[in-house]
This record gives structure tokens, sequence and C-alpha cells, in this order.
């Protein structure tokens, strides 16, 4: 058998090659698809924050007193027509009857209660304010006093406290006094709400993403905002209850609305894979990315409201940070 190379002859009208600057250019993302804008969120945001008229509320008042007097009625002839009858009932149900109304009267004082602690934090950080602003030692010593027995009762701020009673005489102004007492007493509950912001974001975030139902994702980004502001109060001693909840989400987004923070800005979405990017490759994918920036916003907001003293040597939380450390982990990284 021969040996050695082997030549083919290649016809002279064979069809000719495909070469590769005959393929089609790869096409490009559309640009005229809309980035994402967090409909969800703003949504959810714009309701909270609307204002009744004073038409509607006159309306819901009426409609209240009118409902509580037709109840108040009937259940007054019910329960006299029913130990008219029968006694052994009818004092029974007025038993009924008057533990409800005490469970009633214990609510009103837990939500009048709630509502005097969020006003005990606003009178916390106004007078810090004015400390600062003045220059006042004596005022803040009286502030540090009462941030002391705000925390008196606190496990977790007990460290700090100590901390901060050792410390405190050795600061001759205010800014330095105020300055100890963030460092101290607030910056691990700083953490603390910080976490809670994170875990919003992220839930708002995967929900967007994953749930495809119609407004579901604002009544997951409304209830999740709804919770970690109450969460934030919490940390920060003012636990509130239903109405103080929603009195303070209402007074958080209300800020946010009107200075125009729950626009979309390219700095919620810079840090992570690139906002245009995600947008072109899933609508719901950047949806959800931007809801759980907004999220972040809201939350940054609400330590601020929360926070019994305003950030004065202490670093504010920064909404680029919470959105990277909360969103990466769940969309990946760059």
């Amino acid at each position: 058998m021969a040996r050695g190379p082997i030549l083919f002859d290649l016809e002279e009208d064979s069809k000719p090659q495909p070469s590769v600057a005959d393929a089609p250019a790869v096409p490009e993302f559309d640009t005229d698809v809309p980035a994402p804008k967090g409909q969800a969120m703003q949504i959810a945001a714009q309701l909270a924050a609307r204002k009744p008229s004073r038409l509607v509320r006159l309306f819901w008042a009426l409609a209240g007193a009118l409902v509580t007097a037709l109840v108040s009625i009937a259940a007054w002839t019910f329960v006299t027509d029913l130990m008219a009858r029968y006694p052994v009932l009818g004092w029974a149900m007025t038993l009924l009857l008057g533990a409800f109304l005490l469970v009633l009267l214990l609510l009103s004082l837990r939500e009048m209660a709630a509502f005097g602690r969020l006003a005990r934090l606003d009178g916390l950080r106004h007078d810090a304010g004015e400390a600062l602003a003045q220059a006042d030692l004596a005022a803040a010593r009286s502030v540090t006093d009462r941030l002391e027995a705000l925390y008196k009762h606190r496990e977790d701020t007990r460290w700090g406290r100590d901390r901060l009673a050792e410390l405190r005489g050795d600061q001759f102004d205010a800014e330095a006094l105020l300055g100890l007492a963030e460092r101290e007493v607030l910056a691990p509950l700083d953490r603390a709400a910080t976490r809670e912001v994170e875990a919003a974001a992220r839930q708002v975030a995967a929900v967007t993403a994953l749930v495809p139902l119609a407004l579901a994702d604002v009544a997951a980004a409304l209830s999740s905002n709804l919770r970690m502001i109450r969460r934030i109060a919490e940390i920060y001693g003012g636990r509130s209850g239903f109405l103080g909840s929603w009195r303070l989400t209402r007074a958080v987004l209300s800020h946010l609305v009107a200075t125009g923070a729950v626009a979309v800005g390219d700095d919620l979405i810079e840090p992570l894979l690139g906002g245009s990017i995600v947008a072109k490759l899933s609508r719901r994918f950047g949806e959800g990315l931007v809801n759980g920036a907004l999220t972040a916003r809201v939350g940054v907001a609400a330590i601020e409201v929360c926070r019994p003293l305003p950030f004065a040597r202490e670093k504010r939380p920064g909404v680029r940070g919470i959105v990277k450390r909360a969103l990466t982990g769940v969309f990946g990284n760059n």
C-alpha cells in the first residue's frame, strides 16, 4: 500500500465555503425598551402617603359614628330583651359584651401609649438637634440623660450605657457628648435597623421578580414596608400599634413623595448588575431590582425618622451600600 500524502482536486464549480465576514451581525439590545421604574413601590408609596380630602374624612367620621350608634343600640336592645326572657343568658351576654369593651379599652390605651413613645423619640431628636445647633452642653447632657432613661430596661444597650456613663464626664462640648452617645448606645441599634432594611429590600425584590400576579407586587411592597418601618421603630424604642405604625409609615412615605425620593435614580442600580442590562434581559427582573432599591431608600428614611438622635458623628447608612448587600446575593454578582 502506498504511503504519503493524498491530494484531492477541487472542482472549479464547487460551492464556495461560508465566510465569517458574511455572518449576520449580532443584534444589539433594543434601546427602546423602557428602563424599570419600580412601579410597585411608587404605587405603594402614593397609596400610603395620599391624604384624603376634608370631605372624605368627614364622610368616614360620620359613617363610623353612625355604625357605632346602630351597633350599640342593637346590642343594648338584644341584651335587654334577652335578660327579660332568659335572665341567665342575658347576664352571660352582658359579661361577654363587658369583656369585649374592656379589651377594646386596653387596645385604645396601647395605641395611645404607642403614640406617646413616638412623640418621645421626636422630642429627643428635636432637642438634640437644638443642642447641636446652639452648642449647648447643658441641653446635650439633658438629652443624654433622657436617652439613658429611654433604654434603661434594654439589655442589648447595657454595655453601651455603661460605657456612656463612664466616659461622659470627659466630654466638654455638646457635639462630643452626643457623638459619644451615638457611638456607644445607638451604633448597635443602627446596625440592627440596617439589617431589617436589607431583609425588607430583599423580600420585595424577590416577590416582584418571581410572582407575576397583578397587584401582588404592590401588596407585597406595601406590607413589607409597613412591617419594616414598625420593626425599625421597635429597635429604637418606639414600638407602635397598628394606628401608630400606619401614621409613621405615612409620615415617612409622604416625605419621600414630597421630595421626589421615590423616583428611580442611577445611584440605586449602579452598584448592582447594571440596571439597564437587567431590564432588557427580564422586565420583572429589573422591576424587582428597582423595587428593592426603593425599599432600601424608604428604610433609610425610616431610620432617620425613628432614631432618637440625628446623625452627627456616626455615618448615616448609605442607600447604595444597603442595596448592594441586600440584592447582590439575590440577583447575582457583576
